[in-house]
């Protein structure tokens, strides 16, 4: 299983907590800063997930979401918005852009691990559902 995971987040604590969960529990975790840096790191990395902050500068979460479903090659790939954008209709326009998951911040790192697999779980059982 692929256990790569590209984290777009532009805020250094934040990308910091989460590569420390995931990698000491055996993912790699590939870092991008910005929407750009994580389109092209995700199209060469080909993880098994995306975790998409949707305040980014140089392009927002929503527009990188929307240039990630373009890639064919990506199209089985979950992304899952990791933000704290937490109002009403914000968790709506993430999955309109294409993200298929959404996890607020602050995460809890007491259940953030499995959050993560459920999300990789289920993209896992898509794969093997499609004919």
């Amino acid at each position: 299983m692929n256990r790569t995971v590209v984290y777009i987040e532009d805020n250094e604590q934040n990308l910091y907590l989460v590569t420390y969960i995931l990698e000491h529990s055996g993912y790699r975790v590939v870092g991008a800063r910005d929407g750009r840096e994580g389109i092209a790191a995700a199209r060469s990395e080909r993880p098994a997930l995306v975790l998409l902050d949707i305040q980014l500068p140089v392009m927002d979460g929503y527009a990188v979401a929307r240039k990630l479903r373009e890639c064919p090659e990506l199209a089985a790939v979950p992304i899952v918005a990791l933000t704290s954008y937490a109002m009403a209709g914000d968790r709506e326009r993430a999955l309109a852009a294409g993200c298929t998951g959404y996890i607020e911040k602050p995460i809890n790192p007491e259940t953030f691990l499995a959050q993560i697999e459920r999300h990789l779980g289920q993209a896992g059982a898509a794969a093997g559902a499609a004919p």
